[in-house]
């Protein structure tokens, strides 16, 4: 599984970071700043709720069930 933040969506709501800080870093506006990576298997739970978080839908999850 991947993470990755569509930058023009965010909208500094900071929604993600309220949910899971380690994973969602935000810079001194509130605008996430996620580079792409991938997720570890402790991460899951805290990245799918600050998935589903974001009102603008700026975070996408890539699974790769191969």
């Amino acid at each position: 599984m991947k993470i990755r933040l569509v930058r023009s969506k965010c909208a500094g709501h900071a929604q993600c970071y309220a949910v899971a800080p380690d994973v969602f870093p935000i810079d001194d506006e509130g605008y996430c700043i996620l580079e792409e990576r991938v997720v570890g298997p402790d991460e899951v739970v805290a990245v799918r709720a600050g998935v589903a978080s974001c009102p603008e839908l700026a975070l996408i999850i890539d699974d790769d069930d191969d």
